[in-house]
């Protein structure tokens, strides 16, 4: 029988990749999620137990039954928007996630985890690419609760034994490139499936929001990461977690940086499409450019991604789109027929 890994945060859009590269691992990936963002449907290779991180019992119930090798935690918050207005939501969850999640593997011998964390955690960097030794200085309260988190797994390494990664994402992009998962927020927050939205008839137009940075066009320029290669780094990352107790991250990015004018271009190209805009005011905690340094990841998880290219990315998240927006129409005159509102 496969080695059991837990998944927490396994029903969303990266959980959902995760658990995908781990079944073709030979791993059994168990979905722990209390489905406040998660799909079922896209819980797909493993079995699912629904629960909160804050919930001790609940998890010592799942360690018991699958007693897992090591966690992966995907689970927490993640609108860095939202945390500024409301930064008590994030911290509770975040941080009390990641304590309880640590202590029940305590108390079961586990000592491996592959942390989700983030770019949020450099702020607004001092250099161009970023590498891993830029200084930790977050913006927004969800970048605080990322680079907290990081601190807590160095300090249970310290006490504890703990071994884990934590993967710095740059901007998760794309779909499956089966058809079979995909991206689906509710509410959408990425850039990408708010584009895409437009031309698939969900959205009317896209908001860009800030167009004065000091950047080529005035917006703001991301590193795009195809969810696929983000998700095959968690198993490397495993992989590397057989080495003795520390704390290790790496930057996932592709070094390539594409503006919020650029990614709407190559939308256009993909779909076939116009994609109008609306012009809003810049949002606080945005910083210019994030443009990843991912060498280490390279050289010491031997990750090499395989789907860099923008319109790869693009096409393979319109797949995905077309699809979601046939289901919303599909399902629209069964809600008709009950008399229930659609919108």
């Amino acid at each position: 029988m496969p080695g059991a890994i837990l998944v927490a945060g396994g029903a969303g859009y990266i959980g959902s990749h995760v658990c995908k590269a781990l079944a073709n691992a030979n791993y059994l990936p168990v979905v722990y999620d209390n489905m406040s963002n998660g799909h079922m449907e896209a819980v797909r290779w493993g079995p699912i137990e629904v629960g909160d991180l804050d919930d001790a019992a609940r998890l010592d119930e799942c360690f018991r039954i699958y007693r897992p090798e090591a966690v992966i935690h995907l689970g927490g918050f993640i609108a860095a928007g939202e945390s500024v207005v409301d930064p008590a939501k994030y911290y509770g969850n975040n941080l009390r996630g990641i304590l309880t999640l640590l202590d029940v593997m305590r108390a079961h011998g586990a000592d491996r985890m592959v942390f989700s964390s983030s770019a949020a955690v450099y702020g607004t960097p001092d250099q161009i690419p970023i590498t891993e030794s830029a200084p930790i200085s977050p913006v927004n309260p969800y970048g605080q609760t990322k680079a907290m988190s990081e601190q807590i797994l160095r300090d249970y390494a310290v006490a504890y034994g703990t071994r884990s990664v934590s993967l710095r994402y740059f901007n998760a992009a794309g779909g499956d490139p089966d058809g079979e998962i995909g991206e689906n927020h509710e509410p959408e927050t990425h850039l990408i499936p708010l584009i895409l939205e437009v031309p698939a008839g969900l959205r009317v137009c896209v908001d860009i929001y800030g167009d004065q940075y000091p950047t080529r066009d005035g917006t703001c320029v991301r590193d795009y990461i195809h969810v696929t290669d983000l998700a095959a780094a968690h198993v490397l990352a495993l992989h590397r977690l057989e080495a003795p107790a520390t704390a290790l991250a790496y930057n996932l990015g592709n070094g390539r940086g594409f503006s919020v004018l650029e990614v709407i271009e190559a939308a256009k190209r993909v779909t076939g499409r116009n994609i109008p805009v609306r012009h809003c005011p810049p949002r606080a905690g945005d910083p210019p450019i994030l443009l990843a340094d991912a060498t280490l990841a390279k050289e010491e998880l031997g990750w090499q991604p395989m789907f860099g290219d923008l319109e790869t990315q693009l096409e393979h998240a319109w797949r995905w789109m077309q699809r979601r927006a046939a289901a919303i129409e599909d399902a629209r005159p069964a809600a008709l027929d009950l008399g229930v509102a659609s919108n």
